[in-house]
């Protein structure tokens, strides 16, 4: 997760950060014991590490010096990019998490403005999983609503089965093998109660055709689907045919 530092050097950091401890009433001192910067107020200790970018290594920098200081921040150069974006809020999570300080420097010409983005702080996760609630829930009932596990952990730029292709897999195997179906037919087959009419009715996959009002049949697509998803198709096949014993 670099930042672009451009030319701007660690010793340029040094000057604006500094000037701005020192109007907060801090006596600043560099290079202390392996520091970059050590400002004391009263009993009160905060350690800023300085950093052309902000990287991992500056992070692990930063939570050692936790073993020292009430206060730990990490300054780099502000960048030019990124701010806002999914990626940079990730980062600032992250520093979150790490219970570290975050200060962001602008250099303009010889002097430098200096911005806290974030202060040093407890992380609560309870209340950050309680703030995330609806998103557990949906990773949760996502999981629990695949019954095989066809992707690859890691994997990018790759087609995924999900939980609602999956059902859409089983209405087309549903519908290879019985011939033309209703909703109320399929979900009596065990297609999934809630996304079989929104499988059928919005056709995403392109897989079914509408051959009279409520009734569906799957078309050449949908076939060639089931090829493709060959490991799903066979334990969809399966567990119809154990169904049709069981009702025998």
């Amino acid at each position: 997760m670099p930042v672009n530092a451009d030319k701007i050097l660690e010793v340029d950091l040094f000057k604006p950060v500094s000037d701005f401890l020192i109007k907060q009433g801090y006596t600043v001192r560099s290079e202390v014991k392996d520091c970059d910067i050590v400002a004391l107020r009263d009993e009160e200790l905060v350690i800023v590490e300085l950093k052309r970018s902000l990287n991992v290594e500056l992070l692990a920098q930063g939570v050692k010096r936790q073993k020292s200081a009430e206060l730990v921040y990490i300054a780099v150069p502000k960048p030019k990019r990124m701010l806002g974006s999914q990626k940079w809020k990730d980062i600032i999570h992250l520093i979150r998490r790490l219970e570290l300080g975050l200060i962001l420097v602008s250099i303009k010409g010889d002097s430098g403005i200096v911005e806290i983005a974030v202060h040093p702080a407890p992380f609560d996760r309870e209340k950050s999983i309680k703030a995330n609630k609806k998103k557990r829930e949906g990773i949760i009932k996502e999981a629990k609503s695949r019954y095989l596990d066809a992707n690859i952990g890691g994997s990018t730029r790759t087609k995924l089965v999900t939980a609602f292709k999956e059902n859409a897999i089983y209405v087309a195997c549903c519908l290879d093998k019985y011939g033309a179906l209703s909703p109320k037919q399929l979900k009596e087959f065990g297609t999934d109660s809630k996304q079989t009419d929104s499988v059928l009715r919005g056709n995403f996959y392109g897989w079914f055709d509408k051959v009279e009002k409520g009734i569906y049949s799957i078309n050449e697509a949908g076939k060639a689907a089931l090829k493709e998803h060959e490991q799903f198709a066979e334990y969809y096949f399966d567990k119809l045919s154990q169904k049709a014993d069981i009702e025998k």
